[in-house]
């Protein structure tokens, strides 16, 4: 069975009845293709929710949040199939979906189960979704994602034993055009129920691409594409209608949430273009992205919040050696990325988006000198053509954030970006002003 496109569905494309009923002109098309499904909108917020109130022992509370969750589910079903027999099948198992989150969050807590929980979200969209496609006689299989997703002892994808599996996986059933499974969710070196993170089924989508070599992954959402600035904010922002995948990975990293950051790593490595897709404006041609490069001078603005930044100041870095490599090896001990870095001969100042492990960190670096910490940190990032060699400056920037406070500048790291960290209150503001003075 040979798969020629990926399309990856997010929470909003399959929110409701009408959404769910919507994708399937666009999924039963002639093509075979591989359907990756998200939990419906707000789904794995509340079976967080569900499970943060177990941790706190507020079991009364977990128990009415799963049931107004369940409630929810039951009137989607009743709302989605016309006939009896389909209603009372949906029904049977939302609430043997439901009696599972029940019995996993009410019995002996542990984190692996905690991990079940927030997968049932994606297991029972994909059923309603092939169940619909029963209902209609199209003809569908249902590939659960648990038996071939899975990861490292590291967190990062196990692409030999995913790529053997889904082979196998897909050799076992019969032939269809329409094969459907899970985004996100995955099992663990030791075999348990985990996941890719937020936000990962895009990159579930680009991973199964990657091992089928398939012709394009497409991730469908409720926006044309990527924007040249966040339409949230800015008025008047346009399509971009193509991008690199280097340019789409420092938007993607750096705010622009349709696109999961690390989703592109996996396509990029086959070469496979990835095609960013409107569900409720499928005749727009999106976002293309592709691995040739297209320079030209600014193409868009992305902004990430939650950016704490630390500064590191010591007489000891003074014509010394070896300063620099102390520093990193803490963060790489309590594995926390580094985002931007800037040094001057007596101090460092970087900024991360993980401060789990904080106090640790900070504490393990006053023993190389003076530390300070300041929170609610945004970093903008403008993307374009910084090649040194066609471009000496980037005079416009500066000039639209005149009256705004800049903390750091990240500039010649990347020929494709110059990042910027200001006040999180400023974000706004700086997007605006960027968007004025950059694509008039």
């Amino acid at each position: 069975m040979e798969i020629t496109k990926i399309m990856k569905f997010g929470g909003t494309s399959v929110g409701s009845p009408d959404k769910f009923r919507a994708l399937i002109p666009l999924i039963d098309n002639g093509e075979t293709n591989m359907v990756v499904v998200s939990a419906m909108s707000g789904t794995t917020n509340s079976l967080i929710e569900i499970t943060d109130l177990m941790n706190c022992g507020e079991t009364d509370k977990a128990k009415e949040k799963i049931n107004i969750l369940g409630q929810k589910y039951r009137q989607t079903v009743e709302d989605l199939f016309e006939s009896k027999e389909f209603k009372h099948k949906g029904k049977e198992f939302v609430n043997l979906r439901f009696d599972l989150i029940s019995e996993v969050v009410l019995d002996e807590y542990t984190k692996s189960k905690e991990k079940l929980v927030h997968a049932q979200g994606e297991l029972l969209s994909t059923t309603l979704l092939h169940m619909l496609l029963t209902e209609k006689g199209i003809n569908s299989t249902l590939l659960q994602a648990l038996n071939f997703m899975r990861i490292d002892k590291d967190g990062e994808p196990d692409y030999y034993y995913i790529e053997e599996n889904i082979k196998r996986e897909l050799r076992k059933e019969p032939p269809s055009n329409i094969i459907i499974t899970q985004g996100f969710i995955c099992r663990n070196a030791y075999g348990e129920v985990d996941n890719l993170k937020r936000g990962g089924s895009d990159y579930s989508a680009s991973i199964i691409g990657a091992v089928l070599n398939v012709k394009e992954i497409q991730i469908w959402t409720d926006i044309d594409g990527f924007h040249n600035n966040d339409p949230r904010y800015v008025e008047n922002t346009s399509v971009i209608r193509e991008l690199s995948f280097d340019e789409a990975a420092e938007l993607a990293y750096f705010g622009a949430k349709i696109l999961h950051p690390s989703s592109v790593a996996p396509a990029r490595m086959k070469n496979i273009p990835v095609r960013l897709k409107n569900t409720m404006h499928p005749e727009d041609e999106g976002t293309i992205i592709v691995s040739e490069e297209s320079f030209s001078d600014y193409k868009a603005v992305a902004a990430k919040d939650g950016i704490t930044v630390i500064r590191i100041k010591s007489a000891h870095m003074l014509m010394a050696y070896g300063f620099l490599r102390k520093v990193f090896e803490i963060f790489e001990a309590y594995r926390t990325p580094i985002d931007m870095v800037a040094t001057s001969e007596v101090s460092i100042s970087l900024t991360i988006d993980d401060t789990s492990n904080l106090e640790r960190i900070v504490k393990e670096l006053k023993g190389l000198g003076m530390v300070s910490v300041e929170h609610d940190q945004t970093i903008v990032c403008v993307v374009g053509d910084f090649r040194p060699e066609t471009r000496g400056s980037a005079p416009e920037i500066f000039e639209a954030l005149d009256n705004i406070t800049l903390k750091m500048i990240c500039y010649g790291g990347s020929s494709h970006s110059l990042s910027l960290l200001i006040d999180t209150k400023n974000k706004v503001e700086a997007l605006r002003q960027l968007s004025k003075n950059l694509f008039k």
